[in-house]
Order: C-alpha cells, then sequence, then structure tokens
C-alpha cells in the first residue's frame, strides 16, 4: 500500500498454509481457506497434527491481521485521503463480516474436537478459555452491527482529525495548539484555549450525534447476545476475567480517597507558586515558576535520536530493537494536518514487528508518549518467537504496563534531552501526570459505566452525569464561564467513541508501572530482568501471572494504591528540593 510510511515487510516466518499472494479484497480466496480448515480438522487423528491444524488457523488469522493493520495504519495517517478510507472501509464491510462467522466455525470444531483435552497444559489453557468465550458471544446478527459500530469509530476520527484553527496568521491543527499552553504568557495560553475549546464546541453536535448511534448499536449488540446492557457485555467481550464492574467501582473510591488529596494538593503549590486566586484550565501545564516551556526538541528526528540514547544508557537489547524499527521505517511521529490524532503502537502480526504513530509537536509529552508507545513495540518484539497469533498479544492491563513502565524507566536518563535542572522539571511534571491520570482514568471510566448503565438516557442526563463526575475528579481549576467546554470535555477521548470501555486498563496498569519503577530503586538490573521476562510471556498467561512474573502485585484497591502515592510524594519531594 503506497501511503504505508514503511516498505516492504519479510514475513518473521514464510508461510506454510496461506498461499503468499492472498487477496484479501477477494473474498472466494478466503472462503477457500476457511473451507480447507473446517474439512481437514476431522482428518487430525494426532495430537500434533490438531496442533499443527491450530497453528495453521493461527498464520491465516495472522495474515489476516497484517492486511487489517496496513489498512488502519495508512488511514489514521491520512484521514483525508479517499483511497485510504476506501481500502479501510472495504476491509470493514466486506473482510471482517465474512471472517466473523467462519472464525466462529472453527471455534466451534476446535471445542468439539476429540483431540482437545488432550493438548498440552498449561500451554493451550488460554487459548482454550479464550476459544471458549468467543463461542459464547458470537451472535450472526451482530455482524452488521459491529460493521456499522466500526465505520461510525472511523467517521468520529476523521472528523476529529479534520480540526483546525487559524492562530497567529497560520492554520494549525488542535494538536499542534498544546504548544501554547505552556507559554509562560498567561493572555497567550488563555487566547490558545479558547480557539481550541470554541472549535471543539462547533461540533458538538455532529459527535452527539454519532456518539448517540454508537451508543444505540451497542445495548442492541449486548441484547443480541442474550446481556442486560452493555456494561455486562463489555467485560465479557474485553475478557475480564480477573475483576468485575464492582472492582472498577472500588477503585474509583480509592482513587477519591488516596489520590485527590494528593492531586489538590500539588493544584493548590502550583496556583501559590502562581500567585493566581484560582487556577484557569489554560493554567495547568505551564511551568508554575513562570519558566520558558520546555522544548526537548525541534525535529522530530532528533527526538528519535535522543530516545535512542535513553535506550542506550537502559538496556543494550532495547536499544537495538529501537534502531530496527528506525532503520525499518516503522516510525511515523510528526503532527501534521489530516493526520488523526492521538498514538498508537500497531503490531503487524505477520513481519512480528511493531509501528508507532504518535503526532510530536516538541513538547515533553512527545518525548513520553515516544517511550509510552516504544513500551509497547518492545512487547510486541519479546513475542517474536511464539508461533500461536493469540498469545502475541497480552491482555490491555498488562500492555499498559510494558508501556507506563518504559516512561517511568526511559524518564530517569532525560538528560539526553535537557540540562539537569530541566530534566529534574521534566520528571516532576511527569510524575504530577501520573498522579493527574488516576482522577482523569476515573472520570472516564465511571462515566461509561453510567451511559450504558442508563440505557434510554437524554444528552441532557448525559450531559449531567459527566458533570457530576468533574465536580468528583475535576481537581481544583475554575471553569467558570466555560460550561460548555467543561460539559463537553468528554469529546477529545477517543476511548469512549473507538473503544468502549477501554480505559481504566491505564490506572490498573499505571499501578504495575508504578511497583516496576519502585523495584528498579531497589535493583534495577532485576527489575528490568523481570519486566523483560513477563513482556516474552505475552498472552499465554492470566493477567494476576503477568503481573507477577514482572514483580508486581495484581490489585487496586486502598491499600495497593496508598503505598504508591506516598512513593510518588517522596519523590517529588525530592524533585522540588533540588529544583530550590
Amino acid at each position: 500500500m503506497s501511503l504505508l510510511p514503511f516498505g516492504e515487510l519479510a514475513a518473521f516466518k514464510a508461510r506454510t498454509f496461506v498461499p503468499t499472494d492472498l487477496n484479501l479484497d477477494d473474498p472466494k480466496q478466503l472462503e477457500t481457506l476457511y473451507d480447507h480448515l473446517e474439512a481437514r480438522a476431522a482428518g487430525c487423528t494426532s495430537v500434533a497434527e490438531f496442533e499443527r491444524w491450530i497453528l495453521d488457523w493461527s498464520e491465516l488469522n495472522a495474515a489476516i491481521e497484517e492486511d487489517a493493520s496496513k489498512r488502519y495504519i495508512a488511514m489514521t495517517c491520512h484521514t483525508d485521503s479517499t483511497e485510504a478510507e476506501t481500502a479501510y472501509l472495504r476491509f470493514v464491510e466486506q473482510v471482517q463480516p465474512l471472517t466473523k462467522p467462519r472464525e466462529f466455525k472453527l471455534a466451534q470444531i476446535y471445542l468439539a474436537h476429540p483431540h482437545r483435552a488432550a493438548l498440552p497444559r498449561p500451554r493451550f489453557a488460554i487459548f482454550d478459555r479464550d476459544t471458549q468465550l468467543q463461542v459464547e458471544l458470537f451472535r450472526p446478527e451482530n455482524v452488521a452491527l459491529e460493521t456499522e459500530e466500526a465505520k461510525l469509530s472511523q467517521q468520529y476520527q476523521k472528523l476529529s482529525g479534520s480540526l483546525t484553527v487559524q492562530f497567529q496568521g497560520a492554520e494549525k491543527t488542535l494538536v499542534q495548539m498544546g504548544r501554547y499552553l505552556e507559554e509562560p504568557d498567561r493572555h497567550l495560553r488563555q487566547t490558545a484555549w479558547e480557539l481550541v475549546a470554541n472549535r471543539r464546541l462547533q461540533e458538538v453536535e455532529k459527535i452527539e450525534d454519532i456518539f448517540d448511534q454508537l451508543i444505540a448499536l451497542r445495548q442492541q449488540i449486548a441484547r443480541n447476545a442474550g446481556f442486560p446492557n452493555y456494561v455486562a457485555y463489555a467485560f465479557r467481550v474485553r475478557g475480564r476475567f480477573d475483576y468485575t464492574p464492582a472492582d472498577c467501582e472500588q477503585f474509583h473510591t480509592a482513587i477519591e480517597r488516596e489520590v485527590m488529596p494528593v492531586w489538590l494538593e500539588l493544584q493548590a503549590r502550583r496556583r501559590a507558586q502562581m500567585g493566581l486566586d484560582s487556577l484557569r484550565p489554560w493554567d495547568t501545564a505551564v511551568d508554575p515558576l513562570n519558566q520558558a516551556a520546555l522544548r526537548p526538541f525541534e525535529q522530530v528526528e532528533g527526538m528519535v535520536a535522543k530516545t535512542r540514547e535513553v535506550f542506550d544508557q537502559l538496556d543494550a537489547g532495547l536499544a537495538a530493537e529501537f534502531q530496527s524499527m528506525r532503520d525499518l521505517q516503522l516510525l511515523d511521529l510528526a503532527n501534521r494536518k489530516g493526520k488523526a490524532p492521538g498514538g498508537y503502537q500497531c503490531s503487524l502480526p505477520e513481519s512480528r514487528l511493531p509501528f508507532i504513530f504518535m503526532n510530536a509537536v516538541g513538547l515533553q509529552r512527545d518525548v513520553e508518549t515516544l517511550l509510552h508507545e516504544a513500551g509497547h513495540a518492545f512487547h510486541a518484539l519479546a513475542t517474536r518467537q511464539e508461533d500461536l497469533y493469540p498469545y502475541r498479544n497480552a491482555p490491555i492491563e498488562f500492555c499498559e504496563v510494558a508501556s507506563m513502565s518504559m516512561e517511568l524507566l526511559g524518564n530517569e536518563y532525560l538528560e539526553n534531552f535537557y540540562s539537569a535542572p530541566e530534566a529534574r522539571r521534566a520528571r516532576r511534571d511527569h510524575l504530577e501526570g501520573v498522579v493527574k491520570t488516576f482522577p482523569w482514568v476515573a472520570t472516564v471510566d465511571a462515566f461509561q459505566h453510567w451511559i450504558y448503565a442508563h440505557p434510554g438516557h437524554t444528552r441532557a442526563d448525559r450531559r449531567a452525569a459527566w458533570e457530576g463526575l468533574m465536580v468528583r475528579f475535576g481537581g481544583a481549576a475554575d471553569w467558570s464561564g466555560y460550561a460548555d467546554a467543561r460539559g463537553y470535555l468528554w469529546h477529545r477521548q477517543q476511548h469512549i467513541f473507538t473503544s468502549p470501555f477501554y480505559y481504566v486498563e491505564y490506572g490498573i496498569a499505571q499501578l504495575g508501572a508504578l511497583q516496576v519503577w519502585a523495584n528498579s530503586k531497589q535493583d534495577r538490573a532485576a527489575a528490568l530482568q523481570q519486566y523483560k521476562t513477563a513482556l516474552a510471556l505475552g498472552g499465554s498467561r492470566p493477567l494476576p501471572e503477568l503481573f507477577a512474573a514482572a514483580g508486581c502485585r495484581f490489585a487496586f484497591d486502598a491499600a495497593t494504591v496508598r503505598p504508591l502515592m506516598q512513593l510518588l510524594q517522596a519523590e517529588l519531594a525530592k524533585l522540588n528540593g533540588a529544583a530550590q
């Protein structure tokens, strides 16, 4: 695909079942492969033959998903490209509706196969569990609904990626406007903030229309699968075997009790340092001592080179892997018009390589984002030897441990970007950001619980629910005069639109990452080895075992949160003391 940032990538292992010239735009070719797998299953007369059948099924999945990943990458890199959009929607509208019922049939065949019980354990335990879940949840009538859901998600991304404003005589993306929120000139910050907020508000009706349609589709999907509402369905479809909605509510409460006091204290300190009567929304990103914004790099290539230096100091193996990604052009990092917002790491399952997408504009958070996505990339590379495709994908809750740990570990070497005082300042800002992340996670997660537990709610009801959560978790910022901007603040959180209920994972994972970081302060080499060992397990173990392998406790109650907040407070006190 010509719109891809990278060139032709070799398969990690040569195909043995799927033809090398498979064209997914020809449904007959795909149907033939599924027919062959279905017919062949009955002829597996030994466990070894049945395992080979499973691996061939896995090879087909990887080939399909590699194609899907490439189309998604091209579409998000070029939301203004008709070619990329058409190719992506063709997959959503033609390939996925074909594969879903065929995958269901293969899963049924697997579960009923006489050799299934003889498969080696624990090797196939998680595969077995997840396949049973797939069969439990599949409903043919949901295939078309899920296609519509994917198309609406793409509409949201396309709309978000198209938004620009005119500022200082030039057209700027909303991501590029983030630079100005770090400027010492308060009037400039306010002007930039208002311009972005007003631009978003111009699209409120379009975004609300998209979301209303998404809610209706998701509730119908849940009802079709026999669930009372989408909350219960989402927990099953996301494979949340190890925690419940009640555990999430407990986490929200722990954040309210253990994190909010710390965050409010940090905000009070900021307000006092800035000499303000109240913090306004445009006062939360600037340096509180009125220092010029940190500018870690001017050109994206400079950020890449310096990040490589961070990994050189952290771990030679990780540095080599990052360099390989750079050499293969698996990084598309600069912001530009027509590019979808946000950042992600996308795995290419056949080449078994990671691709990193982001929107860098020269901010410290760009450095943090690259470290974060590199953590995901290292996770993907750690599982390259795993031939069972599903096991190359860990549960999201642990995937984010991989990325968030890398932020914390990499931030120990920010002197590659800054002078020593600036590096301390960047670390302080990052740790304060970790504190701030927890209330936002609680807000987004609790909001989604409310949305899907209240079918039939109105837009006014939804806004009231959001505003109630902003009171509970929004901190001390003064939004007077900007009620609409606050009431629709959730419109900027793409997960709510594109990946429902995918957000509490960030909070759960942050607890794991903080434990990895805490362990590294006692023995960096041992902590890093545990981290890499856990990554290599991929998705072959239950979530609590993955956390344990990384040296972490899988729990998110107050007893787990409290000592980690104390660690953050102690580290922040050191950094603030050194700055004085």
